[in-house]
């Protein structure tokens, strides 16, 4: 029997997946939910701006454009502070909560946030905990993590603890905060945490294509799948898993990033532009020849206008 698919989520790109790239992203796609980037959590109640900052949808029904739900990500290591935070974001329209236990950031991890707390299920179950018992059994909570901090020897008492403190769902990256971003992934872990939890699990790590999903879906034993930069390199990725859509061809494509660019150019931080477009590009390179030659030619410049005119001219080969 082929795997099949049931759920598709789009991950929370720090510095990547913002109300534009969300957008953009679902339109293109059947998404289920998206999780927004995280609200760093300390010692105090985040400002509203803050909030509405990382997420201006939660002044349109927490949900993008096209319809899509969303779903404010906090990163914090204070069981209070958290569970008050989890409170102001429902209040303020999240549709759930999700915790970040995940994040590879040294200056993150540095300040106990992130996967640094893969170290101590102790504290994970605590910090859960509490937001449980503040939102109510009704609310959808649920957990980002990866295997383990320096290998997956923690792993099972990590998910031991997510399942006691009555999580929903659990995103598990099939690599250590070691492993960072390098290949391979290993979905196999996943597969053997699903065979001993009962929790909505969702696999996520190095989905490029339709048949890595379907790889993915084996070896992971579940139905549902997180993309990340796969989602960046193919536009339509979720749409393609989910529906075999051909990948975007590149005349959609130039269309997209010159659509992209001119909202860019029209938003807040226009400033960011360049840098934006181009961190873009790097992931739509390993997909599409036509992007190397496009960022190639941008890489150097600093200059809006002539930026915009490179990706006209390309939108119209």
């Amino acid at each position: 029997m082929k795997p099949q698919v049931k759920k598709i989520i789009l991950a929370p790109m720090e510095g990547v997946a913002d109300e534009l790239m969300r957008h953009l992203l679902t339109s293109l796609n059947q998404y289920d939910f998206c999780i927004t980037e995280f609200v760093r959590v300390v010692d105090s109640l985040v400002p509203k701006h803050v909030f509405r900052r990382l997420c201006p949808e939660l002044d349109y029904g927490c949900k993008t454009q096209s319809g899509t739900p969303l779903r404010m990500q906090l990163l914090g290591q204070e069981p209070h502070w958290m569970a008050e935070n989890a409170i102001r974001a429902l209040e303020m329209g999240s549709h759930g909560i999700d915790v970040n236990f995940g994040c590879p950031a040294k200056a993150v991890n540095k300040s106990k946030g992130g996967a640094v707390l893969l170290n101590e299920p102790e504290q994970i179950y605590k910090i859960l905990q509490a937001i449980r018992s503040s939102i109510g059994t009704e609310q959808t909570l649920s957990a980002k993590i990866r295997l383990g901090f320096k290998d997956a020897s923690k792993l099972d008492e990590i998910v031991s603890a997510i399942e006691s403190a009555k999580v929903n769902q659990l995103t598990i990256h099939a690599r250590t905060k070691q492993d960072g971003y390098r290949p391979p992934a290993y979905w196999h872990f996943i597969g053997e945490i699903k065979a001993k939890f009962d929790l909505e699990v969702f696999a996520n790590g190095e989905i490029w294509n339709k048949t890595d999903a379907k790889n993915c879906l084996v070896q992971s034993q579940t139905e549902n799948l997180m993309l990340g930069r796969g989602a960046l390199a193919t536009p339509n990725l979720a749409n393609v898993i989910k529906f075999n859509e051909a990948p975007m061809p590149w005349h959609e494509l130039s269309t997209l990033l010159k659509h992209y660019s001119e909202l860019e150019l029209q938003g807040d931080k226009s400033y960011y532009f360049s840098s934006r477009l181009k961190q873009w590009l790097r992931y739509l390179k390993l997909q599409y020849p036509q992007a190397e030659l496009l960022f190639n030619a941008i890489k150097l410049l600093k200059n809006k206008d002539e930026i915009l005119q490179h990706v006209e001219q390309l939108s119209k080969t």
